[in-house]
């Protein structure tokens, strides 16, 4: 029973490590992968479509500051990673594709306050 547990022991030793050694390596992605989400604010119309179709209400329109727009200001998605399913009914709904999901996947964090991202954190 020892010899035996010792053998395995032996033979893993020569073997290459299984995982990665993120983020200098990373893992190939699927062209379907869904991640961040990335929005346009000079592109978006602000019409609520998507904090409406989302099913978790996870996006939530608040107004921000835009330079591009007449008024200076506008009423951008702030959406909360934390809660979002990645259904990606938001990106399909959006008429003028401004929201989209990236394939970015770095969701490490040390406050759960960082997975609130603004609409300025999402360009």
């Amino acid at each position: 029973m020892i010899i035996g547990s010792l053998v395995r022991v032996a033979s893993n030793i020569k073997r290459r490590p299984a995982t990665l050694e993120f983020p200098e390596n990373r893992e190939a992605i699927t062209d379907n992968y869904r991640g961040i989400h990335k929005l346009d604010m000079n592109t978006c119309i602000e019409c609520s479509a998507c904090a409406r179709i989302c099913p978790n209400q996870t996006i939530v329109m608040v107004e921000v500051d835009v330079p591009s727009k007449p008024s200076g200001k506008g009423i951008m998605p702030e959406i909360n990673l934390e809660r979002c399913l990645f259904c990606a009914l938001c990106e399909e709904v959006c008429p003028t594709k401004c929201l989209v999901l990236t394939k970015d996947y770095d969701f490490e964090k040390f406050d759960r306050r960082d997975f609130i991202k603004r609409p300025e954190d999402l360009e």
